[in-house]
């Protein structure tokens, strides 16, 4: 498969609106606001990093990421998602290549470390595991999970931006 992984353009963003919209259009664990949450981490100046995955011209996944707030106030943390592939394309390793590349870019600009909230054994192929105090209010234990950079792990609940609340 020939994959580009690059930074989003303006140019993209109606075409990630689309592509985030189709990929959670099926998925029963989902608010079905996934590109909306986007769009307002946008908006927000909220994007630590925003990834697309091109097959030839099309845009064919696209990873979000963005900062978290601890409340033992543990700086340089990020959540990862949403994170989007289009479902004709899902199963191909799309994700997991958006998902290495924008852990990398993250890792690169110093973060300490990132959070995800998801299936445990997907996300457990990155690192990410379940750590007793860090808690995201509402959920459960196993489907929250961190991964350090190679620093302690902070303590305490976390707070995803408030785009995470958006609806249209």
């Amino acid at each position: 498969m020939n994959l580009n992984i690059r930074n989003e353009l303006p140019e993209d963003t109606k075409r990630i609106s689309k592509l985030t919209a189709a990929a959670f259009e099926q998925e029963q664990h989902s608010s079905h606001t996934e590109h909306f949450i986007v769009d307002a981490l946008r908006q927000a100046g909220r994007l630590a990093v925003s990834l697309v995955a091109m097959k030839n011209d099309d845009i064919v996944g696209h990873v979000a990421i963005s900062p978290v707030t601890v409340s033992s106030g543990a700086a340089g943390w990020y959540g990862l998602g949403p994170i989007s592939v289009l479902p004709d394309c899902q199963g191909q390793g799309i994700g997991s290549s958006l998902i290495k590349a924008a852990l990398a870019k993250l890792q690169s600009k110093g973060a300490d470390g990132c959070v995800v909230l998801g299936d445990p054994d997907y996300y457990g192929r990155f690192g990410f595991k379940p750590h007793a105090g860090l808690e995201l209010p509402g959920v459960p234990q196993e489907y929250f999970q961190a991964l350090s950079f190679g620093g302690d792990l902070p303590t305490g609940t976390v707070q995803y931006h408030e785009s995470f609340d958006a609806t249209e």
